[in-house]
Formats: structure tokens, sequence, C-alpha cells
């Protein structure tokens, strides 16, 4: 079994899992603290529905792709490919601006979601619900972009499983020792670090979903019986995206070890086109950009004694 695909999955899940994990340790903390214990069922309610709803739209993107391979052959590659691409990019974009985001708001994270919560407490008729529905979109906002980063790389079977499973424990463990037996963990470094290695794996995915645009044109061409793509006299070329600019195939294959390890983690390819080389170093060098502008701003240290 190859286990090479879980990686990615785990470094997602791992990370997305932990910002989940603070925002309910928060809550649960700041509710002991209130001494309103009593509302401690609503919080796991929340992280039970969350998962819930997010293995739901996990198992209903996977059931979409079996009735695309159900089809006639060229509406199979048109939609499927298509799928992928426009999977990818929504997962290119969601993991970015996340990326981005928790890196600019880490200093305020803990004052929000306690003012929040407090708000919530404050009504005494709805202060169940207020809590369920707080923690409930934490878990959403993070369990579908695992969901949807899973499914744009279309990856399906016990590995990404796996995978999933092993970054959700990591989580819950950080989130125990954080808030269980107070141990502190540099939580600035761990974002930092995952934060590098997150952009690194979002810019392969751009890498992959570029790719699946380009042959769902060329599929949709072939069924129109148009000529979209660009002529080329190359033995390999793409539909739009030029002519190979790099190529190991015969010294490095992606589908070997130690290649196959790169192209699951980072999107790695023995053979990229123009037209990928081009997307790849524009995303690494924008979002990579942003991300940096972020971590040298005035974002102060986040503390780990809640």
């Amino acid at each position: 079994m190859d286990f090479s695909a879980a990686l990615p999955i785990f470094a997602i899940t791992l990370r997305e899992g932990v910002e989940a994990a603070l925002v309910v340790g928060i809550v649960m903390a700041y509710l002991k603290k209130a001494d309103r214990s009593n509302l401690f069922p609503w919080v796991f309610g929340g992280i039970g529905t969350g998962l819930l709803a997010s293995l739901s739209v996990g198992i209903l993107l996977n059931w979409f792709f079996q009735k695309f391979e159900n089809t006639e052959p060229l509406q199979a590659a048109f939609y499927g490919e298509l799928w992928k691409g426009a999977l990818g990019i929504i997962a290119i974009a969601m993991l970015s601006w996340m990326l981005v985001w928790m890196t600019e708001n880490a200093k305020a994270l803990k004052g929000e979601i306690e003012g929040q919560i407090g708000k919530a407490i404050a009504n005494e008729r709805n202060a169940g619900w207020a809590v369920f529905t707080l923690i409930l979109i934490a878990v959403l906002r993070e369990g579908f972009e695992v969901v949807i980063f899973i499914s744009a790389k279309l990856q399906t079977g016990v590995v990404p499983i796996i995978g999933a499973i092993a970054g959700l424990v990591g989580a819950l463990a950080i989130g125990i020792a954080l808030f269980q037996f107070g141990i502190r963990i540099n939580l600035k470094a761990f974002f930092q670090a995952m934060g590098i290695f997150l952009l690194l794996i979002v810019a392969g995915l751009v890498v992959s979903a570029i790719g699946h645009l380009d042959k769902a044109i060329a599929a949709y061409g072939a069924i129109s019986q148009t000529s979209i793509c660009f002529p080329s006299d190359a033995v390999l070329s793409s539909c739009l995206l030029g002519d190979l600019v790099w190529d190991v195939h015969d010294v490095f294959p992606d589908n070997q070890f130690p290649a196959i390890l790169l192209k699951a983690m980072f999107g790695f390819r023995d053979r990229l086109f123009l037209g990928q080389a081009i997307a790849y170093l524009t995303f690494l060098i924008s979002a990579g950009f942003l991300y940096f502008q972020s971590l040298t701003g005035n974002t102060p240290k986040v503390k780990t004694n809640y």
C-alpha cells in the first residue's frame, strides 16, 4: 500500500485541526472559568455535527465523481477533469485565504472568541444553541477545507482516511496538551512552519488544477469537434499550456520512490508544461509575498496558557 498520498492529507488535517482545537479549547476554558460547564455537551455536539457534515460533503463529492465515470468516455473525461480542476481552484483559494488570515489574526483570536462566547451565554434561553453554533462553524470551516483538498486531489480509498485520522489525532493531542495539561507549545512557530509547508502543498495543487482544466478543455474540443487546442509538433504537448519545459521522466519518474513522495506532497511532476510552470511560480511568488508580509507585520505572540 502506497502511504505517500496520506502525507499531504495528514499535514492539512493537522494544521486545520489545530486551528479548530484552539477555538474549542478557548471556548471550554472560558465556560469553565465562568462556571458554565453545563454547556460542555453543546460544545461536543457542535464538534460531532461539524465532523459528520464534513464527512457527508466528502461522500457526496465522491458520489458525483462516480456518476461521471459511468457516462460516455469523452463526457466522463470532460466532466471529471472539469470538476477536479474547479475543486482544485476552490481548495487553493480557501487554503490560501486561511493561511494568511490565521497569521494576521492570531493575536485577536482569543479575545474575539471570548467576546463571542460571552455574548452567547449572556442569553440564558439560547446559550446552548449559541455555543453549539460557534463550535459548529469553527469545525465546519476547517473540515470543509480538508474535504475539498482531498476531493481536488481525487484521493479515495483507505490511504487518505488514514492521513486524515492521523492529522485529527495529532491535533487532538496538541489541544489536550495545551488546555488539559497546561503544556506550553510555541504555536507561533508551529503555524509559521506549517504555513510554509502548506504554501508548498497548495503551489503543487496549482499545477494539478490547471492540468485538469487543460484536459477538460481538450475533451470538450473532442466532444464538440472544434479546434480549441494550440497546434504543436511536439511529441508531448498540452491543449493550452504550451510545450514541455521540464522532462526528467527517464531519470526521476514521479510514479516511483522517492519522486512519488514529492509528487504527493508538493505536486512534483516529472513532466511540466510551460503554462503549469508559469502558474506555479506566479502563485508561489504572490502568495508567498502575502504570507511572509503577514509574518513580518505587527503580529503579537500567540499565548498557550489559556
